[in-house]
This record gives structure tokens, C-alpha cells and sequence, in this order.
């Protein structure tokens, strides 16, 4: 056996790993039903001052990350676009939602939205953290007995 580290392996190798991932995957916990979503707060003449983006898959949401122009923060858009995420995760069947963040980014901002820290590496970026959060949406339906 010979490992390679190749820094952009073939659209046709990445995509045969992903289909055995995904096989293997729906084996144990059935098809992800993954999508994306994209949340955008768009001042006057359709300027974007925010934007969120995630993907709902296996019943949750993940922020991939949240933006809010500097001029416009502290004044609810970020809130905006957390709520309108969590309402379309919910619409799809999501019972939570998760993000990672920096220490120096939006943790608090988090925390004051509901979520809560679950895990943290430390030094990552060196002299930091990065922080995970979550946050129950909804109570998962118990299975009939």
C-alpha cells in the first residue's frame, strides 16, 4: 500500500470516496436528506448588509458561518438571521442546531441566542479557541412503543 498526499485529488476520486462515505452512511443512519440554506438580510435597493449560510442534514442545522456588515452590527441582523435559520431547520425537521466559532468572533452572541458550548479546542489559531455550540429546536418525537 502506498499513501499519497495530494493537495486536490480528481473530481472522480473525490467523488467515488464520497459515494462510498455516503453508502456506508445510509447503512447506519439512513440517507442525510442534506441540503443547503442561505439566509440573506438585504437593505434598501437589494444591498446584502448579512448573511448566514448552513445545511440541514441527519435533522440538523450547522452554521457554516454567519456575517453581519460592520456598520449594521449590534442592531438585530444577526439575531434575524439565526431566527429565520432555526425556522426554515425547524420547517425540514430539524430538532437543533449547531456552529463552531472562534473565541474572538460571536460565542457570547450564541450563548445569548439559546445556544450552548459543547466543546472547545484550545490554541486554535494558536493564542485562541474555537468554540462549539448548540441548541435544541425542538424535543425529538418518541418513537411509538
Amino acid at each position: 500500500m502506498k499513501f499519497n498526499i495530494e493537495e486536490s485529488p480528481g473530481a472522480e476520486v473525490r467523488a467515488m470516496i464520497d459515494r462510498g462515505l455516503d453508502a456506508f452512511n445510509d447503512t447506519k443512519a439512513g440517507p442525510p436528506d442534506a441540503r443547503d440554506l442561505w439566509v440573506m438580510a438585504r437593505g434598501a435597493g437589494g444591498s446584502v448588509q448579512g448573511g448566514l449560510k448552513g445545511r440541514t442534514y441527519y435533522g440538523w442545522l450547522f452554521i457554516d458561518w454567519l456575517w453581519v456588515s460592520p456598520a449594521c452590527r449590534g442592531t438585530g441582523i444577526g439575531a434575524g438571521l439565526l431566527a429565520a435559520a432555526e425556522k426554515e431547520a425547524l420547517r425540514r425537521g430539524c430538532i437543533g442546531a449547531y456552529v463552531d466559532t472562534f473565541n474572538f468572533q460571536a460565542p457570547e452572541f450564541y450563548v445569548r441566542q439559546g445556544y450552548e458550548e459543547f466543546g472547545r479546542i484550545d490554541d486554535f489559531p494558536p493564542g485562541h479557541a474555537c468554540v462549539w455550540l448548540k441548541k435544541r429546536l425542538k424535543t425529538p418525537e418518541t418513537p411509538a412503543s
